[in-house]
């Protein structure tokens, strides 16, 4: 991402979204990172994207998918980090942005389904919520 010259903004990474083994079910799991690109500090809006969890699993098999909450630690809110700069975000599991998608544990929720032998994908839906005085970086964040 490059910075526009004449508004300050910040060029954001991806979230990065790696997988734990699935194979005792036979399941198969990938992701790719979601990009939030260009985060304008003055924008009253809020900057959301959404992204695919893509499952695979035998059919007949039911699987739930959870989410870590990234290097901060908290569910609410995540936060990616461009060294020691923060900017908060979330991933949630419906489109409306009202369930934090996590563990299940605090309130937050999780997907779940049956595997139909093909892969089927997951949304992912992703808000960095407007407004944040944040500095110029490159932030990311890795969530499993």
């Amino acid at each position: 991402m490059r910075l526009a010259a004449i508004r300050p903004v910040i060029a954001l990474a991806s979230i990065f979204v790696a997988t734990r083994a699935a194979h005792a079910a036979g399941c198969t799991v990938s992701t790719s990172g979601i990009n939030f690109g260009t985060y304008d500090v003055f924008s009253a809006l809020n900057d959301d994207v959404t992204g695919t969890i893509d499952i695979n699993c035998p059919s007949g098999t039911n699987y739930v998918i959870w989410l870590s909450s990234g290097s901060s630690g908290n569910f609410s809110p995540r936060s990616m980090t461009s060294g020691a700069n923060l900017l908060a975000y979330n991933l949630f599991v419906d489109p409306t942005r009202l369930t934090i998608w996590g563990d299940g544990s605090s309130g937050t929720g999780t997907a779940s389904g049956t595997g139909t032998g093909t892969s089927v994908g997951t949304p992912v839906y992703g808000r960095i919520p407007a407004s944040q005085n944040a500095f110029v970086g490159t932030y990311s964040d890795v969530v499993i």
